[in-house]
Formats: structure tokens, C-alpha cells, sequence
């Protein structure tokens, strides 16, 4: 019944709004174009059903509760009800009364306990998300890529012994495809950084500046000095925190040394050309950038390379470019996906899918203790009523389907202005949110210092749908007790 009513309002609010906006064309062309915009004018035409619904609805309240309050003084009857009274010993007269206190207060407590529960689940699954999201994609914009290509050997010895040649060929063509964003080359071999004050062991990444720019964290987080200008340029760019370690600083030379092919040791002095600050301060100490002709030829390897990273559209699905990139580099190399490469940051996006289901349902059945208290008392204080309408004729279906539309009704109000919450607090918070206090702990897990808050649409829909269901279900006990009464009984209960 209360569905019925409520698309029926529905119709008439939606046609009142089209004539509104059929006779007020000219008004808002003019308005458009003295520089109005259309959203803004969307706005304004939402502002104006809101305020037609909430005085409608203020209205509806005031005049309902005069007609109910003088018909629970007077009391009505119609024909054959005296009839049916005597036959069934019921009172000749009705006399409406609604507990307007105890209907109200219970309906706004679980109202609240409902908006307060999907705030919660909306904006801890978005701090979640984002702190899980940066996680990956500082763990891809470090090194990997979301498709990588070395020699098979090259994770188990990462050293210029296994060295693959640079792309060509059918691989050059796929890698020139638009499914790739970016690709890069790169020498990858550990190493070793001594200062005149002191010596440290980091990975020497040799690179390509141009290709890199799109793929890795190294040239946007360059805050003192340059960035590399080309892949034979013999300077070096170093994390702050290395630089600490060393003693050292910008413009300063510094030796590195690893070995060649033939397990000689190499070395040549560096200058330091460009500083970097990265979100993760083990990324600052263990990584040192260097042109890749350069460090190339420091190594004596040609044109040999370590890798190739390759960048796609979506981390969260790389089958496609893998499977593609694969087929073209050929078997006597590996290619690997990034979630492979970095098992953890894998599991991680994995626990994640699972939590968000977890989280949501946990939440949900703390509040569907409250639900089902609300309607049960719902259904106690209105025993008589749910009597009388079983007497006049109505079915213990049609009394079922009334009770579960209130329930769903209330979960529907109560997730709209939920809703409309979690989005109102996450949105400020897209700048990020500091979190330094704990940050040691924080960059112990991979995860900065510094949260930026993610609301994808897919876990609002999510956490909707699952609340629906559960509510439905969590409902069905007491309309099926409210159902299940006795007409007489429930009429003459004091």
C-alpha cells in the first residue's frame, strides 16, 4: 500500500517538475546564457522539488495528524460495521490513535543507527581502499610496471650476467600498440656508493629519462637539482636519505662500483645532479638513477638490458597485456605481471576485495539487531491496529508485504542520507590525510604517511545492495509474527 502511494506521489512530483520546466523554457535559455551553467541549473531545479517535497511533506504531517487527532476524539463508523460488531463483540465505533512519541522516537533511532552504519561502512572501506591503492601504485611507479620482461634467471640473480637484448622486431610492434600507455628500458644491478664520508649498498637503475617520465616515481619526485637529460648523461640521481647517509649533497662526486659480465670490478666516479624525495623513505636510501648509456657502458654490456617495464591502462587487469606481451617477447625470455613480481602488493589488492564484503556484512549485523527490535516493537504497539485491518478483509500477505515495505522504506531513507554523508566527509578529504604520527608504522607496510581517501562507486553500490538483502531478510521474523494474528484477539488486547 505504502509503495503504491509513494510511486504515486512519485508521478506527480516528475510531471509537476516537466510542466514546470515545458513553461519556463525561455526563462532558463535566458538564464543559460548569462552565463548560468547547466549544472548549476540542474541544481536549482532539484532545489526546487526538494522544497516542494519537504513542505508537502510538513503539510501531509500537519493535516494528517489534525484528521487522525479529531477522528480519535469522535471516533467514525460506516454501514454494517454495528452489524459486524455485534457478531464479533467489537466496538460499534473506530477511534484512531497513532503514538506519535514512541512511532517516532524508535523510527528516528533506527534511522540513525542505519545512517550512522553505512557512513562507517562507505568511509572506512574508501580509507581502506586508498591506503591499499597508493600501496600499489607507489609499488608500480618504484620499478615494476604492471608487465615486466627479463632474462628467466634475473629474480633469482639480479646481476649484468643475465641481461636480455633491448626490443625488437614483433615485441617493438606490440609495445607500439595502444594498449600500452608506456614501456622503458632499463640496467638494473646491485652496487655500491661510496662518499668521501662514507659507503653504502644500493640498486643502480640505469634509464631512459624520456620513456621513464611515464612509468616510474623517480623524475616527479627530483625536488633539488635536475632530473637526467638523456641516456648517456654521466650524472646521478639520488634519494635525500642516501644523501644523508653519505654526507654528501648536491653537485657532489661520488664513486660507484659493481661488477662487469666477467665478475671484475668495475668503477667511476659520478656527480650527484638531482635529489629526490620519495613517499617511502626505504625507497630514498636503496636506489640510485643513472643514464643507461652511461652505466651501460660502465658495465661493458653494449646495448644489453636488465628489463622492460611495460605500463597499461589498469593494474587491476593486466591478463590481456600480459598475455599479448608474452606471445610477442617469445619463450626464451620471462614476462611476468606486476602482481607476480610483487607478491605482496598482489595479496594485498586481493585481502582488500575480500575485506570490503567483510567489513560491510560485520557492520550490517550489528545494525540488524536494531532493525529487527524497531520493527518488532513496531508490531507490538500496533497490535490492535494490524487487528482490525485483518478483521475488515485484509490478508496475512498484504499484512506481511506492509510491514517488509516499512523495513525496506526505512533501510532506503536511512542509506540515501548515509550515502549522501560518507560522500559529504570523503570529498574534503581528497587532498589526503595526514597521518605522520604513525608513519614509521604506516611505511612499514608499504603505505605512506599520508592517506588519500578512494570512494569507488562499485562499494557504495556494494554496500547498498547488501544492506537491502540483509534488511529484507532480517525483517521477514516480525512480519510474519505481525501476520500471524488473531483478528479478535488482537483487537480486544489492552
Amino acid at each position: 500500500m505504502y509503495g503504491i502511494l509513494i510511486v504515486l506521489v512519485a508521478f506527480s512530483v516528475l510531471n509537476t517538475q516537466l510542466m514546470s520546466v515545458l513553461e519556463r523554457t525561455k526563462e532558463f535559455g535566458i538564464v543559460m546564457s548569462l552565463g548560468v551553467t547547466p549544472g548549476r541549473l540542474g541544481r536549482l531545479v532539484l532545489l526546487e522539488t526538494t522544497l516542494m517535497g519537504t513542505v508537502g511533506l510538513v503539510l501531509g504531517v500537519i493535516f494528517g495528524g489534525a484528521l487522525v487527532a479529531w477522528l480519535g476524539y469522535h471516533g467514525f463508523s460506516y454501514p454494517g460495521m454495528e452489524e459486524m460488531a455485534g457478531k464479533f463483540n467489537l466496538p460499534s465505533r473506530i477511534y484512531p490513535q497513532v503514538s506519535f512519541i514512541g512511532l517516532l522516537f524508535g523510527t528516528l533511532i533506527m534511522l540513525a543507527a542505519i545512517v550512522i552504519g553505512v557512513w562507517a561502512m562507505i568511509f572506512m572501506t574508501a580509507l581502506m581502499r586508498g591506503m591499499v591503492d597508493d600501496m600499489v601504485k607507489d609499488g608500480i611507479s618504484v620499478l615494476p610496471g604492471h608487465v615486466q620482461i627479463h632474462h628467466p634467471d634475473f629474480r633469482d640473480d639480479p646481476t649484468i650476467s643475465n641481461v636480455i637484448a633491448p626490443p625488437d622486431g614483433q615485441l617493438l610492434e606490440v609495445l607500439g600498440r595502444p594498449e600500452v600507455v608506456a614501456w622503458a628500458t632499463r640496467v638494473r644491478v646491485p652496487a655500491v656508493i661510496s662518499s668521501e664520508r662514507d659507503t653504502r649498498g644500493v640498486t643502480l637503475v640505469g634509464i631512459e629519462p624520456v620513456r621513464e617520465r611515464g612509468i616510474s616515481f623517480v623524475a616527479d619526485d627530483v625536488s633539488e637539482g635536475r632530473f637526467l637529460e638523456s641516456r648517456d648523461d654521466r650524472g646521478l640521481v639520488v634519494g635525500r636519505k642516501l644523501v644523508e647517509k653519505l654526507e654528501t649533497g648536491l653537485g657532489k662526486r661520488v664513486v660507484i662500483m659493481s661488477q662487469d659480465p666477467e665478475n671484475e670490478i668495475v668503477d667511476r666516479g659520478f656527480r650527484i645532479v638531482g635529489i629526490f624525495d620519495s613517499k617511502l623513505a626505504q625507497y630514498e636510501e636503496g636506489y640510485v638513477f643513472g643514464g643507461e648509456g652511461a652505466i651501460q657502458d660502465l658495465l661493458g654490456v653494449g646495448d644489453a638490458i636488465s628489463e622492460v617495464a611495460i605500463l597499461g591502462t589498469d593494474y587491476r587487469d593486466v591478463t590481456g597485456l600480459h598475455r599479448m606481451v608474452a606471445d610477442a617477447a617469445g619463450p626464451d625470455v620471462e614476462v611476468l605481471p606486476w602482481n607476480e613480481i610483487d607478491t605482496y602488493l598482489g595479496s594485498m589488492l586481493a585481502v582488500m576485495d575480500g575485506f570490503v564484503v567483510v567489513w560491510i556484512v560485520v557492520v550490517f549485523l550489528a545494525l540488524s539487531f536494531g532493525l529487527v527490535n524497531t520493527l518488532v516493537m513496531a508490531v507490538f504497539e500496533r497490535v490492535r491496529e494490524i487487528g482490525l485491518m485483518l478483521a475488515l478483509g485484509m490478508t496475512p500477505r498484504n499484512i506481511l508485504s506492509q510491514i517488509l515495505a516499512e523495513s525496506i522504506l526505512l533501510l532506503i531513507i536511512g542509506l540515501a542520507i548515509g550515502n549522501l554523508a560518507a560522500w559529504a566527509t570523503i570529498e574534503p578529504l581528497k587532498d589526503g590525510i595526514d597521518v605522520s604520527i604513525v608513519g614509521e608504522g604506516m611505511e612499514y607496510f608499504g603505505a605512506a604517511s599520508v592517506l588519500y581517501p578512494a570512494l569507488y562507486l562499485k562499494d557504495v553500490v556494494l554496500a547498498n545492495v547488501i544492506v537491502i538483502v540483509l534488511g529484507f531478510f532480517a525483517s521477514l521474523s516480525p512480519a510474519w509474527r505481525a501476520s500471524r494474528y488473531d483478528p479478535v484477539r488482537a483487537i480486544t488486547k489492552v
